[in-house]
């Protein structure tokens, strides 16, 4: 016991180690003179401020711990605090004041959290006071515990009491062991589930079962194996193509597991539907006379994959329509080339996004020394390019998208 005297003025008490998490009793006693009375008690703590060390009362503390006094105005100056944490180990100090005068303890009271991590050998010990040595027998929240000696594991956690065998029903006071441990169970979630259409929204979560709770910072976003953010929530509100990939969460509590300090997630992968886009239009061969086979291929990136090709063909005439259906499925053949067949070709894809039209290819047919010319269309730009060239003595008949232009030898 701590003591500390001065004539009748007194203050008792003893240094504590406790479990963090638990409650504890700080037992205090004091005394003073006699024809006085007490009108304030206090506890405080000392605290680092600008390199020098203060008293401060625990209401005054930037985070106070769970405490309520439970002494008197006579002798008794008990302390209790509940939920012990890391922060709560420290010095401490109780003064009081009587009618005529102040004291306070020149000796302080040292109350130091002990913490248990997985792993950690942990040994039950209980005194009974008995004079002579007895049988003790354990209890773990009312179950009995096998061996006082054990690797605590999270499931270790709880309120242990020990009684004397035979005598089950005369328990001491429990005492509340809190096992930490690394996060478990990572799990990122994805809301919505399953996959998500472009320009629409999607959440990634992660979260674990850990003690202390992984705080907000503590987790990490990966996406193919790149740090993407930290934090317990990433949304995507414009989801592009691009962000399909697989994803994983990484948690951590400075608690660490076999040496491992960061648990992973299993990968989650987004999948990112969108309609058909990137067309490729081809004609095989690129030059047909007339009579000849031709064939029209058309392929498109779409998640689903297109599931439908549709042909058609562009047309000047005002009495139709602007556009001819010429046939379905991704190649279109035609067996037998004629001077009708010949002017721009498109396709369009179609999957249970949506659909979408291919730029225009420009189909023509070599005879009596015509050649095919080349064009390429994009959606946002038109370059039309021709080469004049020799065939079969005459010179090439360039076709384009607006207009056909013939040059006579």
């Amino acid at each position: 016991y701590l003591c500390v005297l001065s004539g009748p003025w007194r203050v008792t008490f003893q240094n504590q180690c406790a479990l963090r998490g638990a409650s504890i009793l700080l037992e205090c006693s004091y005394d003073y003179p006699s024809l006085q009375f007490v009108t304030s008690v206090k506890w405080s703590k000392v605290q680092h401020i600008s390199n020098s060390l203060w008293l401060v009362s625990l209401d005054s503390l930037s985070s106070p711990p769970q405490f309520k006094y439970v002494g008197n105005f006579y002798d008794n100056c008990a302390l209790e605090i509940y939920n012990l944490r890391p922060i709560d180990e420290g010095t401490y100090y109780f003064s009081f004041v009587t009618s005529l005068n102040r004291w306070r303890s020149k000796t302080p009271l040292y109350l130091q959290p002990s913490i248990v991590t997985e792993g950690e050998m942990v040994t039950l010990t209980c005194v009974s006071g008995c004079p002579t040595s007895t049988n003790v027998v354990w209890f773990r929240d009312g179950h009995p515990v096998p061996k006082p000696v054990f690797q605590a594991g999270r499931e270790d956690a709880g309120r242990y009491y020990c009684a004397v065998l035979g005598q089950e029903t005369v328990r001491s006071n429990p005492v509340a062991l809190n096992v930490q441990y690394a996060p478990k169970k990572v799990r990122l979630s994805l809301s919505p589930s399953g996959n998500v259409p472009q320009g629409g929204s999607v959440t990634l979560t992660c979260s674990s079962e850990a003690n202390p709770l992984v705080s907000s910072n503590g987790y990490s976003l990966f996406k193919d194996g790149w740090f993407l953010s930290s934090g317990e929530q990433h949304t995507i509100s414009d989801v592009q193509p691009s962000h399909s990939g697989l994803y994983h969460c990484q948690a951590g509590n400075n608690i660490s597991w076999r040496g491992v300090d960061l648990m992973n997630s299993t990968k989650v992968h987004l999948d990112v539907w969108y309609q058909p886009t990137n067309f490729s239009v081809s004609v095989d061969p690129p030059q047909v006379a007339e009579g000849s086979s031709v064939n029209l291929t058309c392929s498109s990136a779409a998640n689903p994959a297109a599931v439908n090709y549709t042909w058609y063909k562009r047309t000047d005439d005002p009495s139709s329509s602007s556009m001819i259906l010429m046939g379905s499925g991704s190649v279109l053949t035609l067996p037998s080339l004629e001077a009708s067949d010949i002017g721009p070709y498109l396709c369009q894809a179609r999957n249970s996004i949506g659909e979408s039209f291919s730029a225009e290819v420009l189909l023509t047919m070599t005879e009596q020394g015509w050649c095919q010319s080349h064009i390429v269309f994009t959606r946002q730009s038109l370059h039309q390019s021709g080469t004049k060239q020799k065939c079969s003595g005459k010179l090439t008949r360039l076709f384009f998208l607006q207009a056909a232009v013939s040059s006579q030898s």
